[in-house]
């Protein structure tokens, strides 16, 4: 899972950081607006946890950007602010949660588990990247419209691969999202299965690339 933290205060953001990555997410750190509306724009998240107030801007322009795009990805803001109407102003600028500082660290985690429930729901039926068009709720798989025959768990793992196009995607996290495990226990599934898609790749494996120490990526043009 994806998230972007948009967060001005450093100490508040590694602490951010930290306490996500232990749960098992990815996360994009980032300080400023203009570094948060770039990522959120270029690159896919599963949620996005901003601040609101930041020194000489306002954060629900990220918000604000993201829904002028188009975009359904839920948005967390966290804010000291405690008055109904900018609860208010925060969910109508397109914000899905609203969370008051001081907040214990459960209950973001909680929000976010939510928030993660609610994009999943989301998730654009058909995705295209490379070449590739795959039909989620068919679970079918076309390369330049032939038919690419999968096993369920090759299909979740490009899946997965081509919704973070652009992106390292983590063993630890394929693990989680295909086989819903949460350590790698030695074994070489990740490894077998990707050579697999490889292979019924064809010309086209090499979209696929190993990202060594880290994971893989699904190769776009220009990354």
């Amino acid at each position: 899972m994806n998230i972007l933290v948009l967060e001005s205060d450093r100490r508040k953001l590694r602490f951010l950081v930290r306490a996500l990555a232990k749960e098992g997410y990815v996360v994009d750190a980032c300080a400023t607006v203009a570094t948060a509306l770039r990522h959120a724009i270029e690159l896919p998240y599963d949620v996005l946890v901003l601040q609101w107030t930041l020194p000489g801007c306002d954060g629900l322009r990220v918000c604000r950007r993201v829904r002028r795009n188009g975009s359904r990805t839920p948005v967390l803001i966290l804010s000291a602010r405690n008055d109904v109407r900018e609860k208010v102003a925060a969910l109508d600028a397109g914000a899905d949660d609203y969370l008051t500082r001081p907040f214990a660290l459960p209950e973001l985690l909680a929000r976010i588990r939510v928030a993660l429930r609610r994009s999943q729901r989301f998730a654009e039926g058909r995705v295209v990247a490379g070449g590739l068009e795959l039909r989620v709720e068919q679970r079918a798989a076309f390369l330049l419209g032939a038919r690419l025959h999968l096993s369920g768990r090759e299909f979740a793992l490009l899946e997965l691969l081509v919704r973070n196009a652009g992106r390292v995607v983590s063993r630890s996290m394929m693990l989680d999202r295909v086989w819903e495990m949460h350590h790698d226990p030695g074994s070489n599934v990740i490894d077998v299965h990707i050579r697999n898609i490889r292979v019924k790749l064809g010309d086209a494996a090499s979209k696929i690339e190993t990202i060594r120490g880290q994971g893989y990526r699904f190769r776009v043009e220009g990354a």
